[in-house]
């Protein structure tokens, strides 16, 4: 049997939420690339401004990153404001935490939801092919002689599709989600390295 739109529907409900998974996912994907894509930005200028902070040109350090588009930018943004008002120590320290924290959490938020589609979309197609071959089994119940093999095989087919499908959703929403989780804990790490950073030139401009 050749596999078309006609077998798509012969899925019925299950295969419906598997293809509007699929195009969440897809959607959820595109906008969280565009989302990272700036995320592992601005390293040389981050690592002028450390130059320019640590020889003391402040205020040019303040303007470079707070133009900046990254995370890290931000962040460092923040940090520098807050060493230039004398605000320092463990207070600032517990800010920065929490600011980087909530960046983290901004850009591997929606991420989740991408791991579980590709959780449950295997889990409905196998509930969509258990379906399935129930009603084949009822469909050999009722159909008498010859017709028997035909109906278990048309039965059988259709039931497989689901599972299928499943993976076919499955599969691009996980590698979407490992990708995707890899570059925002990387884009986390530059954060924690920036700010890092930035505290020990503070404290020593020769450490740069």
């Amino acid at each position: 049997m050749s596999f078309d739109l006609a077998s798509l529907g012969a899925g019925g409900v299950v295969i419906a939420v598997l293809l509007i998974l699929s195009a969440f996912s897809l959607a959820l994907i595109v906008v969280k690339v565009v989302q990272l894509w700036p995320a592992r930005s601005g390293v040389q200028m981050r690592e002028a401004a450390l130059a320019d902070w640590a020889q003391g040109n402040k205020e040019k350090a303040q303007n470079a990153v707070t133009n900046g588009k990254s995370p890290a930018d931000r962040v460092m943004a923040y940090a520098m404001a807050s060493l230039a008002k004398g605000f320092k120590g463990p207070p600032l320290q517990a800010e920065l935490l929490r600011r980087g924290n909530e960046e983290f959490a901004r850009m591997n938020g929606s991420i989740r939801v991408l791991e579980l589609i590709a959780m449950i979309s295997p889990l409905l197609g196998l509930l969509g092919t258990v379906l399935g071959m129930i009603q084949s089994f009822q469909a050999l119940e009722m159909a008498e002689g010859a017709a028997n093999a035909s109906v278990l095989a048309g039965g059988i087919w259709q039931a497989l599709l689901t599972t299928a499908v499943g993976l076919l959703v499955a599969i691009p929403a996980a590698v979407g989600a490992t990708l995707l989780s890899a570059r925002a804990e990387s884009a986390a790490q530059m954060i924690e390295n920036a700010v890092g950073r930035l505290m020990l030139i503070d404290e020593n401009p020769n450490a740069i």
